[in-house]
């Protein structure tokens, strides 16, 4: 079931069809193999403290949560092939296209809102 995502700090919309990774499988497999990731797409992977772009296509907004959904860490436009560090704090990643961010405003500290949409 897709989630819409605002970002309550600024009043922005991040996207209105982000999808849940929760399996090991959904997980593992992320935005790997997508040529495309338009704007409102993007993925919540829950549980997740690290991330890596191996095999990925283009590169990808990430925000690591924490349990209240604040952002803990932020990562614009992280190209393929990366792997980030450890989030100790984090409880789970969103991985948007990349330039959300900028276009939002969005910094570490802000207070995400998930909107099931059905």
């Amino acid at each position: 079931m897709p989630f819409r995502v605002t970002n309550r700090t600024r009043q922005a919309v991040l996207g209105d069809r982000i999808e849940e990774a929760r399996s090991l499988g959904d997980r593992l497999v992320g935005l790997m193999g997508r040529r495309t990731l338009p704007f409102g797409e993007g993925l919540h992977i829950v549980p997740c403290n690290s991330i890596h772009t191996f095999f990925m296509r283009l590169p990808i907004d990430v925000a690591f949560l924490d349990a209240e959904r604040r952002i803990v860490k932020l990562m614009a436009a992280l190209p393929p092939w990366r792997a980030t560090s450890i989030y100790f704090r984090a409880k789970s990643v969103l991985e948007l296209p990349a330039g959300v961010f900028a276009g939002s405003g969005t910094m570490e500290g802000d207070e995400l809102v998930f909107e099931e949409l059905r």
